[in-house]
């Protein structure tokens, strides 16, 4: 027997918040602030939650002017997410933000505009601004950075090579010069060393690689040692499709593409 006293009705709407009469007509309206902010499909779950949850809660800022600076708060943390994921390192936010710009994985001006809201992330934090900091116009603009560096930071390792490159502005030694120094600055993937896939031991076919291409930028290679390079390349050719961590394949696709624009400086003695 139910003894629960029955419900009074529907319950009312929610009021909307007049601070947001300048900004939509109404609920409806919100639509049109978030239509560019497109969840990534290849996301992981945990990113796509964090991204989905930041979009609705600009929409309800139509009801609770505050949820625009939450919804910003909370992109972050799908960013800080895959940063770490992908960079293959834990640290605070501004410095993977910082790694990934050196890294040409995010450019320097979107990299800018997410520390504008790493930094209302940490004032919220000490307590020197409050959630109504933001508009939600504002709000849109620094998760519409969050999505756009995800979008980025998700691309295959190779696609994103291609835009660190330029377009082809830089000179061919300047590219290899740059790889080189981006490869020294990176940290060699965790969890794998000692492992070999297919019979190559990554960490032995890294330090080849490396050797060779130092060899090259010092102008030292000859034609045995660009024939040893060709036969990395192919090594590097047969492992990278089985590596199933998105920083181990970042790492060894540069590593391939490093390789491969020493090599084809030359042409290898017939064998």
């Amino acid at each position: 027997m139910n003894t629960l006293p029955p419900l009074p009705g529907p319950l009312p709407l929610p009021a909307p918040d007049p601070r947001v009469r300048d900004i939509v007509l109404d609920f409806a309206g919100t639509d049109a602030l978030v239509a560019d902010l497109v969840l990534p499909a290849d996301a992981s779950m945990y990113v796509m939650s964090a991204l989905e949850t930041s979009r609705e809660l600009i929409r309800h800022s139509y009801y609770r002017y505050e949820f625009a600076t939450v919804a910003v708060t909370h992109s972050l943390f799908a960013l800080e997410h895959l940063l770490a994921g992908r960079l293959g390192v834990d640290g605070p936010l501004p410095v993977l933000v910082e790694r990934a710009r050196d890294a040409r994985l995010v450019p320097a001006e979107l990299a800018a505009e997410l520390d504008r809201g790493r930094e209302l992330r940490d004032r919220l934090a000490q307590g020197t601004v409050t959630s109504a900091a933001l508009r939600p116009a504002m709000a849109v603009a620094m998760v519409r950075a969050v999505f756009e560096a995800v979008s980025l930071l998700l691309r295959p390792p190779a696609a994103a090579e291609a835009t660190a490159a330029g377009s082809g502005r830089e000179s061919p030694e300047d590219r290899l010069a740059r790889l080189w120094e981006e490869h020294l600055r990176a940290p060699y993937p965790d969890g794998f060393r000692g492992v070999d896939i297919e019979g190559v031991e990554l960490i032995l076919l890294d330090a080849a690689v490396a050797g060779l291409v130092q060899r090259e930028l010092n102008g030292r290679l000859d034609d045995g040692l660009i024939a040893r390079l060709w036969a990395c390349i192919t090594d590097l050719d047969r492992i990278l499709p089985l590596i199933d961590s998105a920083y181990c394949a970042f790492y060894f696709t540069r590593l391939r593409t490093m390789a491969v624009h020493a090599a084809t400086r030359h042409t290898p003695t017939a064998t």
